[in-house]
């Protein structure tokens, strides 16, 4: 009976260990899957997968959920930069003025805009419609890396831009408007909030998140027709069936914007490259979606930039602009070019021999 009673133990001993033992393998993948992780950024990795995955029950990496919860670990975001919490906001008129360089930038329109309380001096679009989440999202055209790399150098006007510079530029394009006086309290606001962001950004520094995630060029030009498809399936609850967006019940400005039409941005504002229109589209419409979770393929993302950025809108006499035409974005749709290509090859791509061209002519 002893002998019985031996075995049995043995064998329940045996099976606590093989448990353990498993358990302690189990964390040590957790552990080094953390490791890889900080190593190596990209923004549809498993580890990226795995940080939100009891957000997503439905992922498609199988038996990951399973492990997250077996674990309890979170696999932290790869990002290099994170908007500093809103109650580190210092007190007193330092403070004030943070929040209301936040307010005018989530509700440019309600102070500048048509109707606005200061000035009329913009269309009635926010600051905060390309520069999502008040410029706080990742590759949403956040603010992380304004106060780290401002002055700058700017091939398109030729001439080191400051801060203000830079906001007055989207004043004139994006918001098809006027400057606003560089002195003024809500220019000083304005980048009072922005410097506030970026506080903890080294000087030189771009965060990874910063801006937008440019998308792979496509073999074939962008499709204005293809992106036609995209933008009813996509884009017309929000924007309207003419790209006219939606007004809010006060009047004053946009709930969600104009896409094109005399209420949208101008021909010379940064979206109106498709390069650009893609890649924030990719990672941040229909509203709601973020790089982590896109619901548009490349091909969609640059066919629907490429069906918006075909429609009527304000034109910006730009014949100032690119004095070293050297210099131009291979997709910025007026010449005269050092390539041969058209206007409308550099508007719609195809890009690859565009860039060949470009650098033999180099």
């Amino acid at each position: 009976m002893k002998d019985k009673n031996s075995s049995i133990d043995t064998k329940k001993a045996i099976v606590i260990l093989s448990r353990a033992t498993a358990l302690v393998a189990l964390f040590f993948i957790v552990i080094v899957g953390i490791f890889i992780s900080s190593l190596f950024y990209s923004g549809k990795t498993v580890f990226n997968a795995l940080a939100v995955i009891k957000e997503t029950p439905t992922s498609s990496i199988p038996g990951v959920a399973k492990l997250s919860q077996i674990a309890n670990v979170i696999i932290p975001e790869d990002h290099s930069w994170k908007a500093p919490d809103e109650s580190t906001i210092p007190s007193g008129k330092e403070g004030d003025q943070i929040k209301y360089g936040k307010e005018l930038i989530a509700h440019t329109a309600k102070y500048l805009g048509p109707k606005g309380t200061v000035l009329h001096m913009s269309n009635g679009m926010n600051c905060q419609n390309c520069h999502n989440e008040g410029g706080t999202k990742s590759f949403g055209f956040n603010y992380s890396a304004v106060k780290s790399t401002y002055p700058q150098f700017k091939a398109r006007s030729n001439s080191i831009v400051s801060i203000t510079g830079r906001i007055n530029g989207c004043f004139q394009r994006s918001l098809n408007g006027v400057t606003l006086d560089t002195t003024s309290k809500e220019m000083r606001a304005m980048v009072a909030y922005m410097k506030w962001l970026g506080k903890d950004v080294a000087k030189g520094v771009k965060p990874k998140n910063s801006g937008i995630m440019k998308l792979p060029f496509l073999d074939r030009a962008a499709d204005p027709l293809k992106g036609k498809a995209v933008f009813v399936k996509n884009c017309v609850s929000c924007h309207g069936k003419n790209g006219e967006g939606l007004i809010a019940p006060s009047g004053v400005e946009y709930i969600y914007p104009a896409l094109w039409g005399k209420n949208s941005y101008n021909d010379g504002a940064g979206l109106y490259r498709i390069t650009n229109f893609a890649g924030f589209v990719k990672n941040n419409m229909p509203f709601g979606v973020n790089y982590q979770h896109p619901i548009l393929s490349d091909d969609e993302s640059w066919d629907v930039a490429a069906f918006v950025n075909s429609q009527p809108r304000p034109h910006k006499d730009q014949s100032k602009d690119w004095k070293d035409i050297s210099k131009k974005n291979i997709d910025f749709p007026f010449g005269p070019y050092v390539d041969q290509f058209s206007e409308k090859r550099h508007k719609y791509g195809p890009y690859q021999l565009i860039v060949k061209a470009q650098k033999n002519a180099k």
